[in-house]
């Protein structure tokens, strides 16, 4: 019977557990030891359900092109859960001109819009978000098609420079910063385009120009309509679930914090603490799936290239919801939600109008928000009481949307360095850490530190890691 320990009780953790059961029960020998220093699991993911209110404290879904969430979702008979997003009211919109003197207005992205690149660019010149000096820098950059595809640097660079070679400042910080900060609450100066934004980075390579690729891409999906985000009806925690229900009781240890790992010829030992006491257990092998951070610190007994490698900035948030039971008392733009652009008056990050993204989130005729708050702000609001937060939220999204009726649920969640920092080389160094970590066998590094931050990567590599530990 080969035993595998796995190191925290987060999504890509619990996972990982749920694979090498499903493995157990079709005739693997294997058995396995989750342990979480906390007393749940799911790490990031959590869903409040009250009052029919769905309140996500985390992740509220994933990018639907990428397939290993839904295919989880479904093995795991949740098919009738599937819930795309509600993309008739697909519209995002950007805070303009907030300022200590001025409220600032809300203006809408352009139609047809991937990222910062219009693939619409007759949507983009209607647009009343850009100015003319920024609309002849899209037309512009379509023209420079093989001056931008011959001069693509060989090596990576930081997201701030990439959309500014195409399309300017203006661009990148009413839109490129807020839209990868309200993914990854991250620096775009510092941030690796190679990594955050792989896509692009081929796009510019066969194309030269960002718009003439997504025109291309357009061009080969005709009239596919696809949502451009899915979830599940009774929230993203339901896949945690149900994947909880499939792990034996007696392979989770909550509340039991690992402090040490170490590795020689007979496998592995991994030194948890409960009680006040350090207690030894053998295993044949490790899949550490802690924040980074925490990964770094077990990892520098082992392999200190590897700790080194693993030494990377993390971003915090902060969120706020608020369910209000009569919607036309805060009537709202039919959208997904607004960015915050760096610079701006507002301590916000974002905003999602959860009733108009996804339905089903709310009682009949309701109204659901969230508000994100991240870097300095989300750090000095984390030491603030719930009721602090909510109040800051209030005052805050009050000032944009307008007065806000008494909510009739309040939800607060702290993330603290819950978003690694992909930061320029990321993908060398990952490629440099996968090097060390073969060279220690029957260890494997999961989370989102490493090869993507969203569910469906963690999936992914989660359950790749099962299958090869098998082996």
């Amino acid at each position: 019977m080969k035993r595998i320990a796995i190191i925290g009780g987060g999504f890509a953790g619990v996972t990982a557990a749920y694979e090498l059961a499903k493995l157990a029960r079709e005739g693997a020998q294997v058995e396995a030891v989750l342990f979480e220093a906390s007393g749940r699991l799911g790490g990031t993911v959590q869903t409040t359900r009250e009052g029919h209110y769905i309140i996500e404290g985390g992740p509220d879904g994933w990018v639907t092109e990428k397939p290993w969430a839904q295919e989880l979702a479904e093995e795991l008979g949740l098919g009738d859960e599937i819930l795309p997003s509600s993309d008739a009211h697909r519209r995002t919109y950007v805070l303009i001109g907030a300022s200590p003197d001025s409220v600032g207005t809300l203006q809408a992205m352009p139609d047809g819009m991937r990222m910062m690149v219009p693939g619409d660019l007759d949507a983009m010149d209607a647009s009343e978000l850009f100015s003319a000096e920024a609309k002849r820098a899209y037309h512009d950059e379509l023209n420079r098609a093989e001056e931008l595809r011959t001069h693509a640097p060989a090596s990576d660079e930081s997201v701030a420079d990439f959309v500014r070679r195409h399309f300017g400042d203006e661009v990148l910080e009413k839109i490129g910063a807020p839209l990868l900060s309200g993914v990854l609450g991250g620096n775009v100066t510092t941030l690796s385009v190679r990594a955050v934004m792989a896509p692009f980075v081929a796009m510019e390579q066969e194309h030269g120009s960002l718009i003439a690729g997504v025109q291309a891409r357009n061009a080969t999906r005709p009239g596919k309509k696809t949502s451009l985000f899915t979830s599940l009806r009774s929230g993203v925690a339901t896949l945690v679930d149900r994947m909880i229900a499939t792990i034996p009781i007696a392979w989770v240890r909550l509340g039991t914090e690992v402090v040490a790992v170490a590795h020689d010829s007979s496998g592995w030992t991994v030194s948890r603490s409960a009680g006040g006491r350090i207690t030894p257990e053998h295993f044949d092998a490790v899949m550490i799936a802690t924040p980074a951070h925490v990964t770094r610190t077990l990892m520098a007994p082992l392999n200190q290239r590897a700790a080194a490698l693993l030494d990377m900035d993390a971003s915090s948030a902060v969120v706020a919801a608020f369910g209000f039971p009569d919607a036309t008392k805060l009537p709202l733009p039919a959208g997904f939600g607004f960015l915050v652009p760096s610079g701006s008056s507002s301590r916000l990050l974002a905003c999602t109008f959860v009733d108009q993204k996804y339905s089903g989130r709310v009682p009949e005729g309701g109204r659901l928000i969230r508000a994100f708050f991240g870097g300095a702000a989300a750090e000095r609001l984390m030491r603030c009481t719930n009721d602090e937060i909510a109040s800051v939220a209030r005052l805050e999204l009050a000032r944009i949307l307008g007065p806000l009726p008494e909510p009739e649920i309040t939800s607060v969640r702290r993330l603290p360095r819950s978003l690694p920092q992909y930061s320029i080389g990321h993908l060398e160094r990952m490629a440099e850490l996968d090097q060390c970590v073969s060279q220690m066998p029957g260890l494997w590094l999961l989370g989102n530190g490493y090869r993507g931050v969203g569910l469906p990567d963690l999936v992914r590599d989660a359950r790749q890691a099962a299958r090869d530990s098998v082996q």
